[in-house]
């Protein structure tokens, strides 16, 4: 390129109508549409010889239309920077708080490509410009101030590039927000000063440096020390928010209850005692859940007992003992927690339908094989027989549904509990309620009946056929040897077991019989009528 006097002047001389109509023009239009006049390359040929130190003099062939347009650019860029004798020298580019015509000229990449070696300072501050950093400037090596500040400029800055600027001595990129790095450390930084860097998010902000000392060193503890609360808040009180495997299996406590329970409210509550309430719940995963909770004080060694035992009862695992979930032990409150059966208990099933004797020894049947399993394996593991506590799943399968720790003789003591329990299911009586002497005198009683007729005992609401009352004698018969302790004629849970099983395989056998002769008779009838 020529120096921008001999240029300006071979413009304005040679070339002064078409020029005249670039000023009036629109610039971006004119530039898409000019082409160099014909005696161009000679025009720039001779302006190599002259001057060699220019630009484009360095690229052979000549880009004729990139250096026109440069020309013709910098011409312009020349007066819009205001300097006052533009044809003679072009120092400086002062394009500063110009919003509307300083990206317009950072757009043009073939001007600073062939930029005029006479520009030594460029100006580009508070013009709100944005995107990264503008490098096509780096094409004006030559300059020795370059001004960017106050402006949205971002990313990265190529500091390596800098060092094509081998003139720069003055670099303003305050008031930006470029990337932050480590330039405090590299000679980039030592060949200017930290005022040409003031919050242009190169340096690391020591106000927000001490944000973060301030959060590292007072609130990083309290974050955690809340952290902590907090956790432990959730372990001792909510569990259930934690994940599976960080919780105590089994363990529920007070909060988890009363958040089952709607805070133990009455529309929960199914049942209660002197020292026992029930309620039915929903915990978190939305099973549901029967609570049986105890709300009185005990001993360090009754609660201990407490916790053994349902330590035991969630490892059950039979088709006629109701799950057991898990308990709460906390102070004063404590609960076993098993699965919601949404069904009657035996009390009031004998009551409201008079089952038939065949159902009525599948109960007894699934009872003796229940407390087959719990002798086998958890003998120490005591449970209540009563009618009222024991479940009737939907196929009318019993379960048991309280638990407790025995001593070394409850086994004589769960037989005598069968001997009552099977009784009451042929007599359909309730020992608690109509007898004075409650369980004794109700065994009493049945010994009385049964030295005259055993008629009199059976539940009167039941059909009764030969093969129906001599099954029924032998259980009551069985009930009395059961309850007979003082004469050391109690039968053992072997005995009891192999007697109902052929009780109940009879009841089978003769219900297949009955079933095959009612077909037989069918197809005798049918024979019949078809003669």
């Amino acid at each position: 390129m020529a120096s921008i006097s001999a240029t300006f002047l071979l413009f304005f001389f040679t070339l002064s109508m078409p020029f005249s109509l670039i000023l009036s023009a629109t610039l971006v239009e004119d530039l898409n549409s000019l082409k160099p006049p014909p005696d161009f390359n000679t025009t720039l040929t001779n302006n190599c010889h002259n001057k060699p130190s220019l630009k484009y003099c360095t690229t052979t062939p000549f880009d004729l239309p990139e250096i026109f347009k440069s020309t013709i650019v910098a011409s312009h860029l020349c007066n819009e920077s205001k300097n006052p004798n533009c044809i003679e020298s072009f120092l400086k580019i002062d394009l500063r708080s110009r919003p509307k015509i300083a990206p317009l000229y950072l757009s043009f990449t073939f001007f600073w490509k062939y930029c005029p070696i006479d520009i030594l300072s460029i100006d580009l501050s508070n013009n709100s410009l944005k995107g990264n950093f503008p490098s096509d400037i780096f094409h004006c090596s030559q300059i020795q101030a370059l001004d960017l500040s106050h402006n949205d400029l971002s990313g990265d800055v190529p500091v390596q590039n800098f060092s094509l600027l081998t003139n720069l001595t003055s670099l303003n990129l305050s008031y930006n927000h470029f990337s932050e790095s480590k330039i405090s450390d590299t000679q980039f930084f030592k060949r200017f000063n930290s005022s040409s860097f003031l919050h242009s998010g190169l340096l690391p902000d020591h106000g927000k440096f001490r944000i973060k000392a301030i959060f590292f060193l007072f609130g990083f503890p309290i974050f955690v020390i809340v952290m902590v609360v907090f956790l432990g808040w959730l372990c001792l009180w909510r569990p259930d928010f934690l994940p599976r495997m960080l919780r105590r299996k089994h363990k529920f406590t007070p909060a988890m209850l009363k958040a089952a329970t709607h805070n133990f409210s009455k529309k929960n509550l199914v049942g209660k005692s002197e020292a026992t309430s029930i309620y039915k719940g929903e915990v978190r995963d939305g099973t549901e859940v029967r609570i049986e909770t105890y709300w009185d004080s005990i001993s360090r060694e009754n609660r201990r007992k407490f916790v053994e035992e349902c330590r035991i009862l969630v490892q059950l695992s039979h088709r006629n003992l109701v799950r057991v979930l898990g308990w709460c032990d906390h102070r004063r409150l404590r609960a076993i927690v098993t699965e919601w059966i949404d069904a009657e208990n035996l009390e009031m099933w004998l009551q409201r339908s008079a089952p038939p004797w065949k159902q009525r020894v599948k109960v007894l049947m699934g009872i003796v094989e229940a407390m087959c399993y719990l002798h086998e394996e958890w003998p120490e593991l005591g449970f209540d027989l009563k009618t009222n506590s024991i479940l009737l799943s939907e196929d009318r399968q019993p379960l048991i549904s309280r638990f407790r720790l025995e001593d070394q003789d409850s086994s004589i003591k769960k037989i005598y509990k069968f001997g009552v329990f099977s009784m009451e299911m042929v007599v359909n009586r309730r020992p608690r309620d109509e007898f004075e002497r409650g369980e004794a005198g109700f065994v009493e009683w049945v010994r009385m009946q049964h030295a005259g007729s055993v008629l009199n005992l059976i539940d009167e609401r039941m059909k009764k056929t030969g093969h129906t009352i001599d099954q029924a004698t032998e259980v009551i018969g069985l009930g009395l040897m059961c309850t007979d302790i003082s004469s050391g004629r109690q039968p053992s849970l072997g005995h009891i077991s192999k007697m109902i099983t052929r009780i109940y395989n009879a009841g089978l056998v003769s219900a297949t019989k009955s079933h095959k002769k009612s077909n037989g008779d069918k197809g005798e009838h049918r024979r019949i009528r078809s003669r």
